[in-house]
């Protein structure tokens, strides 16, 4: 299976990521592992879709974090 997820960082920011294994990418996140995230711990897992296909969970994510991507997260999940 393939992942596209939401966090919800401490400063109440979300980050939108990919990935093939979800539980061991949250462990990486919240231990500081990933550059984009460690300063914003610890980070809650808000959302996520899984995916036969990576492409789709690729493309999944990319629609996340475009500007329609923000309207469905603001509207439809937080």
């Amino acid at each position: 299976m393939y992942y596209s997820y939401i966090l919800k960082l401490s400063n109440n920011t979300c980050y939108s990521g990919f990935s093939e294994d979800l539980k061991q990418r949250i462990l990486e996140h919240n231990s500081g592992k990933v550059t984009a995230t460690k300063k914003y711990l610890p980070a809650t897992l808000l959302f996520y879709a899984a995916f036969t296909s990576k492409k789709k969970a690729l493309d999944f994510e990319k629609y996340l974090k475009s500007s329609s991507g923000f309207a469905f997260r603001n509207k439809r999940l937080i």
